[in-house]
Parts: C-alpha cells; structure tokens; sequence
C-alpha cells in the first residue's frame, strides 16, 4: 500500500443574525490555499445559524476545490511545459 498522509484546515466562521461567512485556510506541503464563503438570511426567512454556516462553509469549501485545481494545472504545467486544463 502507498504513503498515508494526514491533513488539517483551519476554518473559520463569524456570523450575526443576518449573514454568516466562514474562511478556510489549508497548508498542502509548503503552499497554503484560502478560501472565503458567505450566507445572507433572507429577512423573511426564520433565523436558523446552522443554514447559515452550511452555507457560507460549502461556498469556502467550493473555491478551495477551485484553487486546488487551479494550482495542480499549474504544476502540470511547469513539468509539460505547454497549457492544460482540468476539472474537478
């Protein structure tokens, strides 16, 4: 079996009564990657915090994926030495 390796991200999160908004920050070796989401509550909606951090953590977590990929294409790159492009 290959290598395990064990990770950690700090997160986060500051919120009021109408929005919320989380920050995730995660070290991979020596580069480290932020991200930052946010939720508005709709007035009319009922104040329920947990919706909110769901919210504002999945957008945070979305863009780190984002910044990831981002970084892999980046690194491919500079070994093939002509553009790609991923997905995630």
């Amino acid at each position: 079996m290959g290598e395990t390796r064990e990770f950690a991200m700090d997160v986060l999160v500051d919120e009021d009564a109408d929005r919320t908004e989380a920050k995730v920050t995660f070290h991979l070796r020596e580069r480290e990657f932020s991200a930052w989401g946010r939720a508005r509550r709709n007035p009319d909606d009922p104040n329920v915090p947990v919706i909110g951090e769901e919210l504002a953590l999945a957008r945070a977590l979305n863009e780190l994926s984002h910044r990831l990929v981002e970084a892999a294409a980046e690194s491919i790159e500079s070994f093939e030495g002509h553009p790609v492009e991923l997905h995630a």
